[in-house]
């Protein structure tokens, strides 16, 4: 027994000295070479543990910060991370010193497990190549049409999940069931597939889609646990679960690519050609190295990304923000009238649908305004980052040193009324509009669709998506919180979702 005791007390003797070491080693790394009291470098806030300890209100203890500071720093071993919420920086570095700042190490190492080489995590060539395929594929009229004939088919199959609940009086999560609509839209247009998530149980669908989700938490998480790589070691906690997701994960992505390379070798099956992922395989047919299916599974997946969180968290929260402004929503429904020349009497989905055209698209300029302001108070990306390749001094005037990380707040910038001004915080459409008519923003003051070279290519994709689905389903249903005295959160991930969901009411404004 004495001797059990005498181990016991030998290894927690070791495991204390270790633990003191490493935080002497960090506070060592953390508080040297910083120039903390440099006024030429942006003012130190706290360390990077700060960010950790905030984690559950993150994007508001950023907010709070940056109305004080636009620009500032949190310490972290071997270097600063640098926020900013100041439109110049933004600018400077997504266009003015684009070669100066990357994805950087930090940022590959983060996601590279989850995203592997796909065009969210790589710079240089690798980017290039994909960006240069995916701007063709983007402005082909094959794929706008393609697209929004899915749209239009998967808009009418959600207009049939909530009728159900109108009818019954009972209430939805109207997130998870945007997130199944934006699933089976993105693995239509984006690989030819139907998972059937919406009219019927798909299992492997299911699976593929907690694990995706599952897998995007734990990824988000490690920008702000410094103990990550400890625990990706030793398999244990959210790295073990991410471990465990991406099984999953690779295993259905590399069971798609198999069955749609067998399907394009079929040359009469020509309809499987309208996807993105086929065309990717036709046009690099000819270089079967460089697009390999490890490869090809990294583009998937970014694409999942880009498609299927965007477009799903982004009806969410502009749904939210129409319960909470029912007059933004009744204003919605009557420019879907004037456009589409329909009241309610039109009570064929299928038609009503079809009569959504593009250049139907083009005059809901309201619409687009309340899509875009929802976008202003809650980006999908709510906080980005760059990594400074060499010294440099930014727009303000700080300088930022090699290796720093500068992270450019949306979140926070919405909110900004140096930016846009005392109502900031204010959710109104008609600041985006004049004499009626949509105004675009400034890419770097407005940062949902990113700016410069590496600027979203699926904007008007995006838009064109979530203006047919909230076309369809506000001609048939006025939306509101099934609690109506409730405020949501969002949880914390590499997008911006809805903490618990999203759950609404739908009444009927025409029979069906």
């Amino acid at each position: 027994m004495e001797e059990i005791l005498a181990t016991i007390s030998i290894a927690l003797a070791a495991t204390i000295f270790i633990v003191l070491s490493f935080s002497v080693y960090l506070t060592i790394r953390i508080f040297t070479g910083k120039s903390r009291n440099d006024k030429e470098y942006s003012p130190v806030h706290a360390t990077i543990f700060d960010l950790f300890f905030h984690n559950d209100k993150l994007y508001e203890y950023q907010t709070e910060i940056a109305r004080k500071k636009p620009t500032y720093r949190f310490l972290s071993p071997g270097q600063s991370e640098i926020f900013t919420a100041d439109p110049r920086n933004v600018e400077h570095i997504l266009k003015t010193r684009f070669d100066n700042y990357s994805k950087g190490d930090n940022s590959r190492e983060n996601l590279g497990d989850l995203l592997g080489h796909g065009i969210f995590t790589v710079d240089g060539e690798k980017w290039r190549q994909q960006r240069k395929l995916a701007s063709f594929e983007f402005s082909t009229r094959v794929l706008r049409d393609f697209s929004c004939s899915v749209f239009r088919t998967n808009a009418c199959k959600l207009v049939g999940v909530v009728s159900e609940f109108a009818l019954s009086g009972k209430s939805f999560d109207a997130q998870e069931m945007f997130m199944r609509y934006a699933l089976e839209s993105i693995f239509k247009v984006g690989f030819g597939v139907e998972l059937k998530c919406l009219d019927e149980y798909s299992k492997e669908g299911e699976e593929f889609m907690e694990a995706f989700d599952e897998g995007n938490v734990a990824t988000s998480f490690r920008y702000i646990d410094p103990l990550w790589k400890l625990k990706r070691f030793l398999n244990i906690g959210s790295q073990s679960r991410l471990k465990k997701c991406i099984d999953t994960i690779d295993k259905f992505v590399y069971r798609l690519i198999t069955t749609k390379r067998e399907e394009l070798a079929e040359e009469q099956n020509t309809a499987v050609r309208e996807d993105i992922l086929s065309r990717f395989l036709v046009v690099n047919e000819k270089d079967p190295e460089k697009m390999n299916d490890k490869y090809l599974r990294d583009i998937i997946l970014n694409f999942m990304v880009a498609g299927k969180d965007t477009a799903a968290a982004s009806l969410s929260w502009f749904m939210y923000m129409l319960c909470k402004n029912p007059l933004v929503q009744e204003k919605i429904v009557q420019e879907i009238r004037d456009v589409t020349s329909s009241d309610e009497r039109t009570t064929d989905v299928n038609g009503f649908a079809q009569s959504i055209s593009e250049e139907a698209l083009n005059k809901m300029h309201y619409l687009h305004a309340a899509l875009s302001e929802t976008l202003r108070l809650y980006p999908i990306v709510p906080l980005n980052m760059r990594c400074a390749e060499n010294d440099d001094i930014l727009a303000d005037g700080h300088r930022v040193k090699r290796g720093d990380n500068v992270y450019y707040m949306a979140y926070a910038m919405g909110r900004m009324t140096y930016i846009w001004g005392q109502d900031a915080e204010e959710f109104k459409p008609e600041r985006w509009l004049k004499d009626g008519v949509f105004q675009p923003e400034s890419p770097f003051k407005f940062t949902s669709f990113h700016g410069g070279p590496r600027i979203c290519l699926g904007k008007d994709f995006a838009y064109r998506q979530m203006k047919i689905v909230s076309m369809v389903l506000l001609h048939f249903f006025r939306l509101k919180m099934a609690d109506e005295k409730s405020n949501v959160r969002y949880k914390r991930m590499l997008t911006l979702h809805i903490e618990g969901g999203l759950h609404l009411h739908a009444i009927p404004r025409t029979s069906i």
